[in-house]
């Protein structure tokens, strides 16, 4: 059956006709004698023009329908006209997190075999010096000054007179985007996004939050910021270092939302913890925010109420779930999470991430690290028992680009439907919500039993002076030792402190999930990802602890 056609950058064309001269896009470009930020913008009609002249000029230049596009710019006006000028033309752009370090980010682009590059001047420098890992690009064009290179320059590409652009007409299957997973958890991957997809994930965003035209969106996160032209928001580019969400300037962010009245913000918990110790801690409010979702790894219940203490009125924090392959699955919001479900948390009942959205299924299967060819009844667990999470929906993304190996692993095939597996393990309660209880290549496996990150650390995490921790197992899997890994606050005792040590050793004797947990090591500062600086690499940790231990 023949798909319908579906182009997501038909939704920036509405709403250019719909709210034309609204702001679609602001950065910051600067500041006076006196600190003052000062902005620049395109209205929804201006970035559609923008965009309409961009694809004009990259269709000239042989970047058309299908063409895989290496995108490497920085957030600003001009990486969201691109973006939005290629799935006009039907192109597909590779997007791929320069914080996870160059190695590991030229594996990802030589994997892609892109045939055309837009990036800033240093892109190109990298493409010159290491021209193996792009051999199939046959079109570069410069954002900026073009130096010792060849290829247009985007002010070039832009040049040709405004003339509406006939946006492709691509079917709801068709390709359109490929985005590289962190590899937080295993080796970066490019997950591939069709229109349809993209398409679903607008609808969802909108329908799950309420969105409206009218709101302004300060988006932390560089790709969730194209979601706001589709869904009709302001975008708010804030003045941060995006590869470094832990680190950023609290006051900037806070400005971001004073100066311009936002209404959603999207934050890492890390982001989300740093912001709000800071806000709680000098009393600030900021009356505008009416939601603020966070994602990328499991925002505590402290961290909530850290950064709640900014809010005013019925505004909410909600814990988003999801992953690059399935966006979003389940979001939960933080007057439930206080009222309904923090105390069985903090005693390990996982992270409750609350009910599917509209349109998701959720089942829970049995454990198994091999590949499953087809889904039964069979694979699930009893009623709340602990399995792995899969899930199925429009938002759903249908594979990895030419990993055949890596798509049997995570997907399960169900008639003309399939199930993506998370790779994360949890259970579900009599009310059908969702509790995360960790990765499942993360959990420890010894003689007796099995232990998941999520609960055990939570155990421990109830005390005062601890900021996280993490479960980490050493020795072979089915005859582990588990090791609990802590990360305390800034205020706490010195780490050799041997009655703090009894303290966190008296807590896991209190639960029977940690009772044999009987090797404590404190760590300086956890690894993190590069993209929220929140999800733990408990790989590193656990060649960390190994070392440790045999000391």
């Amino acid at each position: 059956m023949e798909q319908p056609i579906v182009n997501v950058a038909t939704h920036l064309r509405d709403m250019a006709r719909l709210q034309p001269y609204k702001r679609a896009v602001v950065c910051p470009c600067g500041r006076d004698q006196e600190g003052r930020v000062a902005y620049t913008h395109l209205t929804f009609k201006q970035l559609d023009i923008e965009s309409d002249c961009i694809a004009t000029g990259l269709e000239e230049s042989g970047i058309r329908r299908g063409i895989r596009t290496i995108l490497m710019v920085k957030p600003s006006l001009d990486f969201f006209a691109l973006v939005f000028a290629l799935f006009k033309v039907g192109a597909v752009p590779v997007v791929v997190d320069p914080g996870m370090g160059v190695g590991r980010m030229l594996s990802c682009l030589r994997e892609s075999r892109a045939q055309a590059l837009i990036g800033i001047p240093p892109a190109h420098v990298l493409r010159t010096l290491a021209s193996r890992y792009f051999k199939h690009v046959q079109t570069p064009i410069t954002v900026g000054p073009r130096w010792f290179w060849r290829g247009a320059t985007l002010r070039q590409i832009r040049s040709r007179p405004w003339e509406p652009y006939r946006i492709a007409d691509t079917r709801s299957d068709e390709i359109a985007a490929i985005l590289f997973t962190t590899g937080s958890t295993g080796p970066a991957k490019g997950v591939y996004y069709t229109h349809g997809v993209f398409d679903a994930q607008v609808q969802t965003i909108r329908e799950q939050f309420g969105i409206t035209p009218d709101e302004i969106d300060l988006p932390t996160f560089p790709l969730f910021a194209l979601f706001d032209p589709a869904l009709g928001m302001t975008a708010i580019i804030p003045d941060m270092d995006p590869t470094k969400p832990a680190q950023v300037n609290p006051q900037r962010i806070i400005e971001a939302i004073v100066n311009h009245g936002v209404t959603n913000m999207f934050a890492s918990p890390a982001l989300l913890n740093r912001v709000g110790r800071f806000g709680k801690e000098q009393g600030i409010k900021m009356p505008t925010l009416k939601r603020i979702i966070s994602a990328g790894a499991p925002v505590t219940p402290a961290n909530m109420e850290q950064f709640s203490a900014m809010l005013v009125g019925d505004a909410q924090v909600h814990s988003g779930y999801g992953a690059t392959e399935a966006m979003p699955v389940s979001t939960f919001n933080s007057d439930a999470i206080f009222n309904e479900t923090r105390k069985l948390s903090e005693q390990g009942f996982g992270m409750c991430v609350g009910h599917p959205i509209t349109g998701t299924r959720v089942r829970i299967i049995r454990i198994t690290d091999t590949p499953i060819a087809a889904y039964s009844d069979d694979l699930l667990v009893p009623d709340g028992e602990t399995g792995e999470i899969i899930v199925q929906g429009n938002q759903v993304t249908r594979g990895y680009f030419e990993r055949p190996k890596d798509d049997a692993l995570s997907k399960i095939a169900d008639g003309n439907a399939f199930w993506h597996r998370m790779g994360d393990l949890g259970w579900m309660d009599k009310k059908g919500r969702i509790w995360f209880c960790g990765r499942k290549n993360h959990r420890v496996v010894t003689k007796g039993k099995t232990l998941f990150t999520i609960p055990c650390e939570a155990i421990f995490n109830n005390h005062p002076h601890v900021f996280r921790s993490a479960l980490v197992g050493v020795g072979p899997a089915g005859d582990q030792q588990p090791v609990i890994c802590i990360e305390l606050e800034a205020n706490a005792p010195p780490k050799d402190n041997s009655a703090l040590k009894q303290e966190l050793l008296a807590l896991a004797g209190e639960s029977p999930m940690t009772e044999d947990i009987d090797i404590i090591l404190f760590h300086r500062a956890f690894p993190v990802d590069i993209r929220h600086n929140s999800k733990i690499f408990r790989e590193n940790l656990a060649v960390w602890a190994e070392k440790q231990i045999k000391k």
